[in-house]
């Protein structure tokens, strides 16, 4: 048996200023808007190349990061029509990539670290009643890495 190797992409969703604010991030959404461009883009090769192993495995939809995981190899087509995504549904967005790894608990270490820079960054413009709710969104990763966590406790 062979095992297939893949790539865990996390990015950022942002919303372009003058959307309304708290517009919802789900995964099924942008699954099938990273799947419909690579198909424009790509054609047929491109989907039947990341059918089998793509997925949108985490969507937050507070801070606006997901990760997506996919094949090795195919993740090349992935990544290269997020920039081209103007928009989700009916919201403009601008897609970041923000690391491309290939364990999810890499993937996980580096958006701990991401946001523990933006909530530094946040955190002086933010009332003192409402800090320690800002840190435990911001820091939750509930589903992530759940059944790491049940293993080491």
């Amino acid at each position: 048996m062979v095992r297939f190797k893949n790539r865990y992409i996390a990015i950022e969703v942002k919303e372009e200023r003058g959307v309304r604010p708290g517009s919802k991030l789900s995964s099924k959404d942008l699954y099938h808007k990273i799947y419909g461009t690579v198909s424009r883009l790509h054609g047929d090769y491109g989907i039947a190349s990341i059918r089998n192993g793509f997925s949108a495995s985490y969507c937050n939809e507070i801070t606006k990061i997901a990760i997506l995981r996919v094949r090795h190899g195919p993740h090349k087509f992935v990544t290269s029509v997020l920039p081209v995504i103007n928009n989700i549904g009916d919201v403009p967005v601008i897609i970041n990539t923000l690391y491309v790894g290939a364990t999810l608990h890499q993937c996980y270490k580096f958006i701990l670290s991401h946001q523990k820079k933006s909530l530094i960054e946040l955190l002086p413009n933010i009332p003192d009643e409402d800090k320690s709710k800002f840190e435990n969104e911001f820091l939750n990763f509930d589903g992530i890495l759940a059944k790491n966590k049940r293993i080491k406790e």
